[in-house]
Formats: structure tokens, sequence, C-alpha cells
């Protein structure tokens, strides 16, 4: 005799009951995890992380304080930018003074300067003086020489240019208007303040 008798279909009430219990869970967690991700469209949240969830203004000091970081990073972008400008304006001097230094028992400077390919013979007239000069110009296109004084300053500046523009790109993709403005702000300041110096090498 059976004294506990079995209802049809109990088991699978039961399944589909945990089931339930499960998804719900499931998508309690997404929506719990996905309340930081990242929108697809401009908004004003005050909170959005920025670059992790440990830097997530609570309130509207630290959001200010936010925002003037992005401003003082993207300025410090555009002189970056000038320092590299200003230090191959530099580099590229140098290589143009390397040959011609002079040392005893060799040619006279005037000498080799006026036999290089690239001098030209000039009149300088100022005041009534004239004056007849050699001018040398600089060669375009043709590659200067490794040197170890040079490609690694080079290439570690590059790389912090490159990492600080990533950081504002991913400060621009949250999507956050204060955070985009700021980084716009920002551009624009370190432009008027050094943009003159991204030019030196026109000179």
């Amino acid at each position: 005799m059976d004294f506990f008798p079995r209802h049809e279909g109990h088991g699978a009430e039961t399944a589909a009951d945990s089931a339930s219990a499960d998804q719900a869970t499931t998508s309690h967690a997404s929506s719990s995890s996905g309340g930081h991700m990242m929108s697809m469209f401009f908004q004003t949240d005050n909170t959005t992380p920025l670059y992790s969830q440990a830097w997530t203004p609570s309130n509207a000091g630290t959001y200010a304080a936010t925002c003037i970081f992005l401003i003082v990073l993207a300025a410090l972008a555009r002189g970056l930018i000038a320092f590299r400008s200003i230090q191959e304006a530099r580099w590229l001097d140098q290589d143009a003074s390397r040959r011609y230094i002079a040392t005893a028992g060799k040619t006279p400077l005037s000498e080799r300067v006026s036999q290089d390919r690239d001098a030209k013979s000039m009149t300088l007239s100022e005041n009534g003086v004239e004056e007849n000069v050699f001018v040398v110009e600089r060669k375009r296109g043709i590659v200067r020489p490794w040197r170890f004084s040079v490609d690694p300053v080079r290439a570690v500046l590059d790389t912090v240019i490159a990492g600080v523009g990533y950081l504002l790109m991913l400060a621009v993709m949250t999507y956050n208007v204060g955070y985009f403005l700021s980084v716009l702000g920002g551009v624009f300041l370190g432009t008027l303040a050094v943009g003159r110096y991204t030019v030196v090498s026109e000179h």
C-alpha cells in the first residue's frame, strides 16, 4: 500500500519553478552588473565611472574634480605634442650642424660649406650693406641615422603621447557630456598655451 501518493506533474512543476528562479537570479545579477555599463548615447549622469569602478564620482564635488583632471590631462597631451615638435627641430638642427665641425688638418669650414651640394650662394643686404653668404638648405625626405641619444627618447615620447591619447579616448567613450566637454576644453587650453610650438619645424 502506498501511503504517499504521487501527484502527476509535481516533478515537472518543481523543475519549472527552479528554472524560473534561476533565470530571475541570472537576470537580476546581469542587471546589477550592467548598472554602470558603457552607454551608447550622451548622458549627464554625474556618477559615471572613469577607467574603473573604483573611480566613480559620488557627488557633484568629486564629479567636478574628475572633469578638472580630464582638462589637465588633455592639456598635458597637447604639451607633449609641442615638446616632441621642439625636440624634433633640435635634433634636426644638430644633424645639420654636425656635418660642419672644424678640426685640425682638415679643409676649413668655409670651403666645405661652399662645396656642399645643398649650399646656395646668396647676397644679404641690410641698411645698404651687402654680404655674400652660403645658405645650406635642409634636405627633405632623407632618413637620418639611428642615434642612441635620439631614437629611444623619441620612442618614449611617442609611447607616452599614445597612452595619454588612449586615456582621453576612453573618457570620451563613456558618452558623459561633462567628460567630453572637459577633454575638448583641455585640448583648447593646451593648444592656446603651446600650440605655436607644434609648427616650430616650419621656420
